[in-house]
């Protein structure tokens, strides 16, 4: 049989091509759902500490919220790509080979109302089994590179004006920590101050690809001022390619490795060295998608040489790792190697069952399901239900409701075991 007479594979599912179908999130994550069934997500709560939307998809609107009419006509201009305004990187992060869902995201069709942001979060919040998820911006993680830094300070307000007003508001399954413009402390106490107390804000986040000493003194304000209000202070992980040492690897695999958890290392060690945790010792502190491997090596070396030179670090009153199982840490990406010993002392070390968030970091093409938790053999079930939600509602002290999707289920389940009950009765 010759090419031209090959048959039609609309009518053959075996012949079809999935690249012709129309984009679909919710079948994009049928097996997700299947996952949630299986091992029973409608039962407790699950909330998602890091994922993430495109808001290049929205740039058109949130440029409108930008005060300065000189940097808002740039920034129609060029977008927010990574290619855009601020750009300082590449966009090796979307480039994601087979992974469909960020390229083919912008086709998905969805209603008119709500938001587009918000009709796309609960497509894959459902599947999941997610009831509340904390919701990051993507190109705009690199904004500290930006070397202009009024248009840092321009873009990430008018992005949190948006964000508050057009989709935190609208919906109570979508939380966000905002953006901190981290290149200006007068600005960062200023965004605390203007947006606290606004629906849907669980906290405030300092993307770590930024070049400024976190326990600076012109920052003790702001810290202040976040540990009053009761809310966490994250510390988002990022890459830059163009940072010097990153700079000399060849690889995005050797980006991603390393750059991730090198910034969260390096603002680490500075915070517990310059004693942040007895100055703020209220303050949560989380650290967001560097995985978890780094914290048991900086437990290990940090202590050595504490113990060696403890005056260096005079204002602490134990040993760093102590101050370090304090702190609060998300799961993604979680480093699911063979040596299953060593991420179950890791989650030992660290005192997960307490610290440790689920984080998805969906829609990344690293992304990791809950699953990666709930089938831990190490975790008893209420470990299980702690780490991919209770340590989430107690730290951003949220209401532990669950979403419509579980409710409606839970409720036609109960309905269908009354009727079994009611007919057999009958019989």
């Amino acid at each position: 049989m010759s090419f031209y007479d090959a048959p039609d594979s609309s009518s053959n599912p075996l012949l079809r091509d999935p690249a012709m179908d129309e984009f679909d999130t919710r079948q994009l994550l049928a097996n997700a759902a299947e996952q949630a069934a299986a091992r029973g997500y409608d039962e407790f709560l699950i909330v998602d500490a890091d994922s993430h939307h495109y808001e290049t998809e929205s740039f058109s609107e949130i440029a409108e919220y930008i005060t300065n009419p000189v940097i808002r006509d740039e920034a129609k201009y060029q977008g927010m790509a990574r290619s855009g305004i601020a750009s300082v990187d590449g966009s090796y992060q979307e480039m994601q080979d087979r992974v469909s869902r960020i390229s083919k995201r912008r086709s998905e069709k969805v209603p008119a109302n709500p938001h587009r942001d918000i009709t796309l979060m609960h497509r894959w919040m459902d599947p999941m089994g997610v009831d509340i998820a904390c919701m990051f911006p993507t190109p705009m993680l690199t904004l500290s590179n930006c070397p202009r830094i009024e248009t840092e300070i321009a873009l990430s307000w008018a992005y949190n004006e948006w964000l508050c007003e057009r989709i935190l508001a609208e919906d109570p399954r979508i939380k966000s920590m905002l953006y901190l413009p981290f290149n200006d402390p007068d600005e960062c106490l200023k965004t605390v101050q203007h947006f606290a107390r606004k629906p849907g804000v669980i906290g405030f986040m300092v993307t770590s690809t930024h070049y400024r000493q976190v326990h600076d003194n012109a920052y003790a304000k702001t810290y202040s001022a976040i540990q009053e209000l009761d809310m966490p202070l994250s510390f988002h992980a990022g890459y830059s390619w163009s940072d010097r040492g990153v700079a000399m690897l060849n690889r995005f695999i050797g980006v991603h490795a390393l750059g991730f958890t090198w910034h969260n290392i390096l603002h680490m060690t500075n915070w517990i060295t310059n004693g942040m945790p007895e100055r703020f010792p209220r303050l949560k502190t989380i650290w967001i998608e560097s995985g978890l491997a780094w914290i048991p090596f900086l437990m290990q070396r940090l202590d050595n040489e504490y113990m060696m030179r403890t005056s260096d670090c005079a204002i602490l009153k134990k040993r760093p790792s102590e101050y370090m199982r304090e702190m609060y840490y998300t799961t993604q990406p979680m480093e699911m190697v063979d040596n299953r010993k060593a991420l179950e002392l890791t989650f030992e070390m660290i005192n997960a069952k307490t610290q440790l968030l689920y984080a998805s970091d969906y829609p990344h093409w690293d992304m990791d399901l809950p699953s990666t938790i709930y089938d831990l053999p190490f975790l008893d079930e209420r470990s299980k239900r702690a780490i991919l939600g209770g340590n989430a509602q107690r730290v951003f002290n949220l209401d532990a409701t669950l979403s419509d999707a579980k409710v409606k289920r839970r409720k036609n389940l109960n309905s269908s075991a009354g009727t079994c009950d009611s007919t057999a009765k009958a019989r």
